[in-house]
């Protein structure tokens, strides 16, 4: 019998194989050095701030008294209201509308509960509240932009 490599012994016909998961080293498949890009992130949140800053800019660019006015987002209210839980807050001496996240998404009554329906009601207590910041009605401030 023939040596080969410093084997001493008959070589089998066929060798036993390893694993597909291992390579040639017998380990584990190792990941790569740079991992693969993450998914985007699209929570609740993320989609809420997107709603509230779309309309936020199209009424600014309406309405020229909202262009300083910040608009801001928080989950709850610190002190309810004795006549219910509020979905907004505005202060004319700040310069602010405060959106209660928590509230507008849980407690709005939506006739179809899916994706454009949610952002609809996100817009539209974005009105409500931008309404209320200048005294009008909610209708009154794209009264000139919804005719084409």
């Amino acid at each position: 019998m023939a040596r080969l490599w410093g084997r001493a012994g008959r070589i089998p016909e066929t060798a036993p194989r390893r694993p597909a998961r291992h390579d040639r080293h017998g380990r584990a498949g190792r990941s790569s050095v740079v991992r693969p890009p993450l998914l985007p992130l699209d929570t609740r949140f993320d989609r809420f701030e997107i709603a509230v800053g779309g309309a936020a800019e199209f009424l600014r660019s309406a309405w020229p008294e909202l262009i300083e006015v910040r608009y801001e987002i928080a989950a709850m209210p610190e002190h309810p209201d004795p006549n219910g839980l509020p979905r907004w807050w505005t202060s004319t001496a700040q310069k602010r509308i405060v959106l209660y996240r928590l509230p507008i998404e849980r407690l709005t009554r939506l006739h179809r509960d899916d994706e454009l329906h949610r952002r609809m009601a996100i817009e539209a207590s974005v009105f409500r509240a931008s309404a209320e910041y200048l005294g009008r009605d909610p209708w009154d401030l794209g009264r000139d932009h919804f005719h084409f």
